[in-house]
């Protein structure tokens, strides 16, 4: 059907999909195949709800699995979200109908990614995923498309602009956790409920998409360790700074002979490494291969413009007629990744411990994590205004996690050990 027009249903017309119609309305013929984008279909939980763009002239569905199935339409767009509900019902529906998907939906893709590309190949339809990862970063083509004639061997970055904005502006203002979320969901920057974000699993389906890509396997999102930065206090950030480093929320994804290790976790990089300078709502990423070294992508992770354009270059694929399997291999050769445990992961860590105000208390610290065998890098103590004790902020040389972890559960017992010991990872970038 290239150079034709191609009838484009839309489902979920909230940020995204209200820039998604705007930008087919200016431009229709923008796919490089010629012929015409044109919406013909929308769906939506409220037909009545304000809009930046007059869907009155649209036909309109009630339901998105009728609007998947429509003979009105050759293209179905999921903007809906969630991993299950009417976002799958009507994916699965539109596939089932042989007709192609484009979605956003980062969830989805993560947790039934392989039955949805086994549907997808079994009926000849694409299942295109550009937008669910980075907004408007190429990464998913970067990772499936530009590098499968490479061994990638790990993927790291921020991959959740509103954790990003809370530890960017906490650093920034000097203001608590609390009050930055308050804000950023006054602004719009975080969801009124902002578990998904600020728990880490917005992040962990995105790099388990990645990791699925990257390394030709089926996403196997339940198998990611996933923390949050909830539990990320101004005291850290401002003490990690006169370390030298700044706290991120990363993804990562490392592949090595016993498989494959999923994370998100507030993470510390270097003040001059690009992710450090990655500020504000920005994603950046970090990918390594055995041939072409590292990349780094950044830019907008989400909203209507950067996501919108996104899912328009996926309705090009189709309309240039592109096959490719869904991730990296045919559906029927992925099975999800052995994941690693994560306690045998080695690496370097930031501890921070408060403590009380007496002698001995430092070579007591000192001496207990020398006896578990943790090496000590970097030591600082610095007393805080009206703080219970003193804090003291160490970093360490690469060990093993399950030897740190028992490491702190001694440091916890001691007498003088006021809260509970404080472990943030250093990046490995």
């Amino acid at each position: 059907m290239a150079g034709q027009d191609w009838r484009i249903g839309v489902a979920g017309l909230g940020t995204v999909g209200a820039g998604l119609l705007t930008f087919l309305a200016d431009r229709p013929g923008f796919a490089p195949a010629g012929g015409r984008a044109v919406v013909t279909g929308v769906s939506a939980r409220s037909r009545s709800r304000p809009r930046p763009f007059d869907i009155s002239g649209l036909p309109w569905f009630d339901d998105p699995v009728a609007l998947a199935t429509s003979p009105q339409i050759d293209v179905f767009v999921e903007l809906i979200g969630g991993s299950d509900g009417p976002a799958k019902a009507a994916v699965e529906a539109a596939l089932s109908a042989g007709k192609p998907v484009v979605t956003a939906n980062k969830a989805l893709i993560a947790e039934h990614g392989a039955e949805l590309a086994a549907l997808a190949e079994s009926k000849g339809a694409p299942l295109l995923f550009e937008a669910a990862v980075m907004g408007g970063v190429p990464a998913v083509k970067m990772v499936r498309e530009a590098l499968v004639g490479d061994d990638i061997k790990s993927i790291a970055g921020i991959l959740n602009g509103t954790c990003n904005y809370i530890l960017t502006e906490m650093e920034a203002t000097g203001r608590s956790f609390a009050d930055v979320l308050g804000e950023a969901q006054r602004l719009g920057y975080a969801e009124a409920d902002p578990t998904m974000d600020v728990g880490g699993f917005d992040a962990a389906h995105k790099i388990s998409i990645l990791a699925a890509l990257a390394f030709g396997c089926a996403p196997n999102y339940a198998a990611a360790e996933i923390e949050g930065i909830e539990q990320v206090e101004l005291l850290d950030i401002q003490l990690a700074r006169d370390l030298g480093y700044r706290i991120k929320l990363v993804a990562s994804a490392d592949r090595s002979p016993d498989g494959v290790l999923v994370r998100v976790h507030p993470s510390l990089a270097p003040l001059a490494h690009p992710l450090a300078q990655a500020g504000g709502a920005l994603n950046a990423l970090f990918i390594e291969g055995a041939r072409v070294g590292r990349i780094f992508l950044q830019g907008p992770g989400a909203g209507a413009g950067p996501t919108a354009a996104a899912v328009a270059a996926d309705i090009a694929d189709v309309m240039t007629g592109a096959v490719r399997p869904v991730f990296q291999a045919p559906a029927a050769s992925l099975s999800p990744f052995t994941p690693v445990d994560p306690s045998k992961s080695v690496g370097r860590a930031f501890l921070r411990f408060l403590v009380k105000d007496e002698p001995g208390v430092i070579a007591a610290v000192s001496e207990t994590l020398a006896e578990a065998g943790v090496s000590i890098e970097s030591f600082l103590q610095k007393p805080v205004d009206n703080a219970d004790g003193v804090p003291i902020v160490l970093t360490t040389h690469a060990v093993a996690e399950s030897v740190l972890k028992a490491a702190i559960e001694r440091i916890a017992g001691l007498p003088a050990v006021l809260d509970r010991p404080r472990l943030l990872r250093i990046a490995r970038i």
